[in-house]
């Protein structure tokens, strides 16, 4: 069978009073995961392992059979790729956001706003060079983007300059080793005159007489060198393909050498077109014998700490399932779960497992009625993230058998 791993970013979450003490995913109106998980098997899987706490980054590199005690080096450098900038050796990445800070460089908005119109105006007017060092900011979605470094003696090893709140001000970049003084300092110039730029930019301009946050400051972190990680068919034996509009997780699968099956016009956010990322994983499949698919909705409800926003979206993927996928799995093997818990109680990414459902013809029924947290600890599976892979491989006769 070929495998089709759906990934609903920051799935898992906990119970919450507004929805009578159930979970987003318990809550929702989701008919087809629920039949689903009747035929199917489900459980609960630790996307690093008991306790960790996971990065997006992290827990796709885990899923997809890279451990990210040897290979992960940053997020940086994932987004960068997953934005389209070309890597070269010795470059340094940082995922990057566009904020809104005041005269004082206190951070007023981490998301200017949510930005989406124009940011490549913005992105466009920040490419300089600053002492012989070659400066590149790309934009992503919404108001994430990616800032490299290209020049000679420059090292990863500096602190960021994001607060991480609302309320705070822009962190002076600090060199962590002493090798790294000239790239904090290079950062910490780029920051003041990134500002200046950004600023009087006449997007910006704009955006302020409309009422909206300005995008006038950029704040970084994640910093690291691009790492050399083997091929998805070399690691796995079979191809592969990516359906996915965040550029970290685009990042993280074209350095994987996955191919990219990811339609114009959905978005990393509560507003994508779902349906059009499941017939894109489908269609991929055509071609491959594996696709990831990662929808990024789930997550952003999850962070604005909004359940019924994230119920309602987790009951988008139910229906477009069932419109899409449900009547087209002859020979596909279907996973569903999330590379992390956001419970919207707690507003960030916790250590809780979070559940997962993996479905085919003919298999295991464990007879779940209600796909969540407080059922699949019933299920069959319990895993750790670097089990995935080999479980959906063994289940769809890509495994060998070890031993005679």
């Amino acid at each position: 069978m070929k495998i089709f791993l759906l990934i609903a970013d920051g799935l898992g979450d906990r119970p919450s009073k507004l929805l009578n003490d159930m979970t987003p995913l318990e809550a929702a109106n989701k008919p087809n995961l629920n039949k689903m998980a009747y035929h199917g098997m489900v459980g609960l899987i630790d996307p690093i392992k008991p306790g960790i706490i996971p990065g997006s980054d992290t827990s796709h590199l885990n899923y997809l059979g890279y451990d990210p005690m040897k290979y992960y080096t940053g997020r940086g450098p994932f987004e960068a790729l997953g934005t389209g900038l070309k890597l070269e050796p010795g470059d340094i990445a940082f995922r990057a956001n566009f904020a809104t800070v005041d005269g004082e460089f206190v951070v007023r908005d981490r998301r200017a706003g949510r930005i989406r119109k124009d940011t490549d105006k913005l992105a466009n007017s920040l490419n300089m060079e600053i002492d012989g060092v070659k400066i590149m900011f790309k934009e992503g979605t919404e108001h994430r983007g990616a800032l490299v470094l290209r020049g000679k003696d420059l090292s990863p090893e500096v602190s960021e300059n994001d607060p991480h709140h609302e309320g705070l001000k822009v962190k002076e970049v600090i060199p962590l080793k002493k090798e790294a003084e000239m790239t904090a300092r290079i950062l910490n110039e780029f920051f003041i005159r990134s500002h200046e730029i950004l600023n009087s930019h006449p997007v910006n301009e704009n955006r302020v007489k409309l009422g909206e946050p300005p995008a006038n400051a950029i704040l970084f972190r994640g910093g690291g060198i691009v790492p050399d990680i083997p091929k998805f068919r070399d690691l796995h034996g079979f191809s592969g393909g990516f359906v996915a509009a965040v550029a970290l997780v685009s990042g993280i699968c074209t350095l994987a050498g996955l191919k990219n099956y990811t339609p114009p016009g959905v978005t990393g956010s509560l507003d994508t077109n779902i349906e059009a990322k499941l017939n894109a994983g489908l269609d991929a499949l055509k071609n491959e014998d594996f696709v990831i698919v990662n929808v990024k909705g789930t997550d952003i409800a999850g962070h604005d700490g909004d359940p019924v926003a994230k119920m309602k979206f987790i009951e988008r993927i139910d229906q477009a399932i069932g419109k899409v996928l449900l009547n087209r799995m002859d020979d596909v093997l279907f996973c569903f779960t999330g590379d992390h818990s956001t419970p919207a109680t707690y507003k960030e990414h916790s250590s809780d497992p979070v559940p997962i459902l993996i479905y085919y013809k003919g298999s295991r029924e464990d007879r779940i009625e209600n796909f969540g947290e407080s059922q699949c600890r019933l299920g069959t599976l319990r895993l750790r993230g670097n089990d995935l892979m080999e479980v959906l491989k063994s289940h769809a006769g890509k495994a060998e058998k070890f031993g005679a």
